[in-house]
């Protein structure tokens, strides 16, 4: 069966998408992706670890009505026609769409080529959207409707014959949404490969530069929602305690400037290392490097209902997790016992937090081992992703 891949943007990178296709390849299953391209050169079907990757010439215009797919119909009949073309040309008999930007494009040419799709939500978009900087302003906020974006989201789920999420309770929150029965959304997380954990190369230059420090770690985007001012404004509080304390930030957003603003208005320069976005083949030598991993995430409805890869990278490495309150990330801690707990956007609390772990150092090391057996026993991606198999084996046996 083949099965085509859709996705509104350039490939590589893109870590769950990858995953996905290399994993439904291992179980006999062809893999056409569909995504974009900026270069002449690069048009065409190439091979990458298997997949079969089929770029599209995109532009800037396109690129920028993307985010108008539901308020013109421009990006939507451009998009459609692409992937009718791409149906007919490899004879695709599935399509799994990622996200709701180019799920109505999809949808259009399925319909044409009567073949199912699967709707694969990476995210809450429309309630991600609510937070992005230039939609709370300028043109932004006035001519994208996000509440037509959800009703998008809730329409093209229940077409599709299986929506997939990351959490239990995005899917919680999606059937209160749609009525949707349970057996049609299926929960797969973004976890880890084993061989980030077992396959990787440490970086002497790292371990150096942070040995005499104790180390709080933030991997991933670093926009001001991802909650590292709480971070940032305990720094002060840390210090006078934990005089060898280091903020280590390894990620990038345009909102850093607003970061190394409060930084340095804060005078705790020394304190945090803004080390900008780095090659996810150094990400071990930082987690091995650190005493604590963050996501002092700000509550949402979709911070509530997810929870990031870079969690099980920390947890891999058995290091501690200390993370907001946002409800997917805290049930996750709890339950498992990986990490301890802080009210998203307080920085008493956070420091508060920090400090039961420096006073004791037996906690930072059964908390550590307790992630890293939850995430080599239970929570890697060659054991999640058995959901993903099912989904195309009940499919498969309807053609």
């Amino acid at each position: 069966m083949r099965i085509g891949m859709i996705l509104d943007k350039t490939f590589p990178p893109d870590p769950r998408v990858e995953n996905e296709a290399v994993y439904l390849i291992g179980k006999g299953f062809e893999v056409y992706l569909f995504c974009l391209t900026y270069d002449e050169n690069e048009v065409g079907l190439n091979d990458y670890k298997g997949i079969h990757v089929v770029r599209h010439l995109s532009n800037d215009f396109l690129y920028k009505s993307s985010a108008l797919a539901y308020t013109f119909p421009y990006y939507k009949s451009k998009m459609s026609a692409k992937i009718k073309e791409f149906i007919l040309l490899y004879q695709i008999h599935v399509l799994h769409v990622h996200d709701i930007q180019v799920v109505s494009a999809a949808y259009k040419a399925s319909k044409a080529f009567k073949i199912p799709y699967i709707l694969d939500l990476h995210e809450n978009r429309p309630e991600i959207m609510k937070v992005y900087p230039h939609l709370k302003k300028g043109v932004g906020k006035w001519i994208i409707d996000i509440e037509r974006w959800r009703a998008a989201e809730e329409k093209y789920a229940k077409l599709a014959k299986r929506v997939i999420v990351v959490t239990q309770e995005a899917k919680e929150e999606l059937m209160e949404r749609t009525n949707l029965p349970s057996k049609k959304i299926e929960v797969l997380p973004n976890t880890v490969l084993k061989k980030f954990y077992t396959n990787y190369t440490l970086e002497e230059s790292i371990h150096t530069k942070f040995q005499d420090d104790f180390v709080l770690l933030y991997i991933g985007d670093t926009a001001i929602r991802r909650g590292l001012l709480t971070a940032i404004k305990a720094i002060p509080v840390l210090k006078d305690t934990i005089k060898n304390i280091k903020l280590v930030i390894v990620g990038k957003s345009t909102e850093d400037v607003i970061l190394k603003a409060e930084v340095k208005r804060l005078g705790i320069e020394k304190y945090v290392s803004f080390e900008g976005w780095q090659d996810e083949k150094l990400f071990p030598s930082y987690i091995i490097s650190s005493d604590i991993c963050i996501s002092p995430l700000h509550r949402n409805k979709h911070h509530d209902t997810t929870y990031a890869n870079k969690l099980f990278q920390y947890l891999s490495f058995k290091k501690p997790l200390l993370v907001s309150n946002a409800i997917a990330q805290k049930k996750l801690v709890k339950k498992q016992e990986v990490g301890l707990t802080h009210k998203a956007k307080n920085s008493k609390d956070f420091a508060d937090q920090v400090l039961k772990f420096y006073k004791q150092p037996a906690l930072i090391d059964k908390m550590g081992k307790a992630g890293a057996e939850f995430v080599h026993k239970e929570f890697h991606w060659a054991k999640t992703a058995k959901t993903l198999g099912k989904i195309y084996n009940k499919i498969k046996k309807t053609k």
